[in-house]
């Protein structure tokens, strides 16, 4: 499976709004806004391209539930749970 996204590339300074207050409260406790912001950008991404994944592979999962439905999961026979 291909990675989600290079960790190699370099870093880029962005501009961003953020509500002030909760701002100032993840700066006073501290909390890396930059590595907190990559995390759920990391998470949001790996979330869409799943969806992205099931939507285009739909068709094919759907074939196959239905071909399970009909003749069982391969190895059915050879199972002892």
């Amino acid at each position: 499976m291909p990675e989600l996204y290079d960790k190699a590339a370099p870093r880029k300074a962005t501009n961003l709004s953020v509500n002030s207050d909760l701002l100032t409260k993840s700066r006073a406790l501290n909390i890396n806004l930059s590595a907190t912001l990559e995390k759920a950008l990391k998470e949001e991404l790996a979330k869409r391209r799943a969806s992205q994944w099931a939507e285009e592979n739909q068709a094919a999962i759907k074939s196959y539930n239905e071909f399970v439905e009909q003749h069982g999961c391969f190895g059915d026979d050879f199972r002892s749970f």
